[in-house]
């Protein structure tokens, strides 16, 4: 009985390690499959972000606030303009973005 017991443990550690060792090796995202895009124009700074990569909640409202200042963004590269968005947020973020 011993010996089946340990038998069972010695499964059960080689599944928990085979089943670590895979998720360790999923690259794949949480939105994989999932078209996620974000109007710049229109968008809360939650929203923004909460969709887009490298925006947190103080850059969100930057560009809230560089929008009601100086109106809609008229391409994707006019976010530069908004301090600490440079391009490579915009590179990073290129198909998520809409005007």
């Amino acid at each position: 009985m011993k010996l089946i017991r340990s038998f069972f443990m010695v499964l059960l550690s080689m599944g928990l390690v085979l089943n670590v060792a895979y998720a360790a090796t999923d690259t794949s995202t949480k939105h994989e499959g999932i078209e996620i895009t974000v109007n710049v124009n229109k968008a809360d700074a939650e929203e923004i972000a909460t969709m887009l990569k490298g925006i947190g909640e103080k850059k969100a409202q930057d560009i809230v606030d560089y929008r009601a200042e100086h109106g809609n963004f008229k391409s994707i590269d006019d976010l530069t303009q908004v301090k600490g968005i440079g391009q490579a947020t915009i590179e990073k973020n290129q198909g998520r973005i809409v005007l």
